[in-house]
């Protein structure tokens, strides 16, 4: 690079103050030249070249991640029994509508299949006479269904892991649906054709109205998820009483009580169910619960089509 012989004349002359004969004196030469295109020397506490810290990352100290670590890119811990808290977390989580709209269709897609075989297995029992009268003759087959189902669906909702982990999590859902369709078959069969398939009409019908109403109120049902407890309770212990007093007499209208209180019961549960599903609630399910999800929707529209059958097909 070429030196300056002078310094860069000025518009503003003074004439007052004019330049010295000869000029202006030259300026000084820095102690080994001026640097170098490439860097300044290394003096008064310039960073030695490759002393920055290479790409991938700082070294670890005060928060800082690791090399080759990268930061997340939405909130990684949910509530612990799979069902929101109302946490800034998993609210942040459920903001991103892409991650929700996944999770809701692939709750229903396994809601479908479960109740497209439970359907067959209906109609299996209801419209195959010499199947309708074996399941009939042997009612082991419900009790040994009823034990399986059970064993399964205490499997999937009170452990997390199985309910989690695939392909187990698949695999029970597969076995509790077969139990369950088989359970609500050998029950349909005792019953007359008619009545089953009105059974089923008015089912669809309560499906999907209490999902359309869940999808347009602003009424929120898991904010008082202490009042649904209270409801399965009396659920329960009614089922238990009107079960005590048939076994001695039957008593035509406590049957149908107890129907009615039981489909009323399932179908505020499945609006319950389906606004955990759907989010945008004080309460939520996570995105990794598809199967508990799938599980408690198609078990609150399999004991609806149940209790509405013992009060259609009631003679």
């Amino acid at each position: 690079m070429a030196q300056p012989t002078a310094p860069p004349p000025y518009d503003d002359k003074n004439p007052l103050y004019p330049p010295p004969p000869g000029g202006y004196p030259q300026p000084p030469h820095y102690a080994g030249g001026y640097p170098q295109p490439g860097g300044y020397p290394a003096a008064g506490g310039y960073v030695q070249p490759g002393g920055y810290p290479a790409a991938g990352g700082y070294p670890a100290a005060g928060g800082y991640v690791q090399p080759g670590m990268t930061m997340p890119t939405m909130p990684i811990r949910f509530g612990d029994d799979g069902i929101g808290d109302g946490s800034p977390l998993q609210s942040a989580d459920w903001d991103d509508r892409k991650v929700r709209h996944t999770f809701i269709r692939k709750v229903y897609a396994i809601i479908s299949l479960q109740l497209l075989v439970t359907v067959g297995i209906i109609a299996v029992f209801t419209f195959v006479s010499p199947v309708r009268s074996f399941v009939q003759r042997n009612v082991a087959i419900y009790y040994a269904s009823y034990a399986v189902f059970l064993v399964t669906y205490l499997v999937l909702a009170c452990c997390q892991g199985p309910r989690r982990r695939f392909p187990w999590n698949i695999v029970l859902l597969t076995i509790f649906t077969l139990a369950m369709g088989l359970m609500t078959g050998t029950i349909a069969s005792m019953y007359r054709t008619n009545a089953v398939l009105i059974a089923m009409l008015i089912t669809a019908i309560v499906a999907i109205i209490v999902t359309i109403f869940c999808f347009q109120t602003k009424v929120d049902f898991t904010s008082c998820p202490g009042l649904f407890c209270v409801l399965g309770i009396v659920v329960m212990v009614t089922g238990i009483v009107t079960a005590i007093v048939l076994s001695f007499k039957y008593v035509p209208w406590l049957h149908m009580l107890y129907a009615a209180i039981g489909a009323i019961a399932f179908t505020l549960f499945l609006a319950y169910d389906t606004q955990l599903v759907l989010g945008n609630r004080k309460n939520t399910l996570s995105p990794e619960e598809y199967v508990y999800g799938a599980l408690t929707i198609y078990t609150d529209i399999v004991y609806i089509f149940t209790f509405i059958l013992q009060i259609v097909g009631r003679d």
